[in-house]
């Protein structure tokens, strides 16, 4: 019988041995997953995301916020004390690209929604200096300046729902207007988005009610961080899927 020293001297034996040690893994991690409906507990309150605040996560991928800021609670005693409930893979099913993070230049923001008002975020994001003194952000006054533009939200709730986010043909054939409708609370369709969208904060987030800017979607987005689950009534089971 082959000895370790022998299969390191060996190279063909090395790979083939290194190939089916692999390959055994790999079933085993894999093929169980063929069996499972699904691998993500289902959580109650968890809902795609309304427009505005699609548009604003686009804005902070588009703007690197996951580059400094994390959005993943560990299930770690320091991490929960300070941040809350451990994070859960379901707030992330509808997440393409998720944005859980690998570095904190900044705090984690899985849970920073309800956490500030609005007026705390925008003038974290146009003078980050303002309100945290020590911070090492750099400002987003453009935000405030920038009218929102998105040239195609109906499409853009289309690709999301191709992949598995469940949008319905109301949601979609009505994008545009919940865009709008929910920087304005006043507005027709307010009741309507809050109605598609369970949850859903509706309101002007910019602090100008004569304009829907970036401002708005980026702190509605934010604003909506970590406030579907109600951990006070959520109960894991034994299956639970954490991240």
């Amino acid at each position: 019988m082959w000895n370790h020293g022998t299969l390191e001297r060996n190279s063909i034996a090395l790979i083939v041995c290194i190939l089916l040690t692999v390959s055994v893994g790999g079933l085993i991690e894999i093929a169980p997953l063929f069996y499972l409906e699904n691998t993500i507990e289902k959580v109650k309150g968890m809902r795609p995301y309304s427009p505005l605040e699609l548009a604003g996560r686009n804005i902070y991928i588009r703007e690197g916020c996951y580059n400094c800021h994390s959005q993943q609670v560990r299930p770690l005693r320091d991490e929960v004390e300070r941040y809350g409930h451990y994070s859960l893979a379901a707030e992330s099913m509808y997440d393409h690209p998720f944005q859980w993070g690998s570095k904190r230049s900044g705090p984690d923001l899985a849970r920073v929604g309800g956490k500030y008002s609005d007026e705390w975020q925008r003038n974290h994001l146009i003078d980050p200096r303002s309100v945290v003194p020590e911070s090492i952000m750099p400002p987003y006054a453009n935000l405030a300046r920038n009218e929102l533009h998105v040239p195609d939200i109906k499409a853009l709730l289309e690709a999301n729902a191709m992949v598995g986010v469940p949008y319905t043909d109301e949601m979609i054939a009505n994008a545009a207007a919940d865009l709008m409708a929910q920087a304005d609370e006043n507005s027709d369709g307010a009741a309507d988005v809050a109605a598609r969208y369970p949850k859903a904060q509706v309101r002007d987030f910019d602090g100008d009610p004569k304009r829907v800017t970036e401002m708005d979607a980026l702190v509605a987005y934010l604003q909506m961080l970590g406030t579907l689950v109600d951990f006070s009534t959520y109960e894991p089971n034994s299956k639970d899927n954490i991240r």
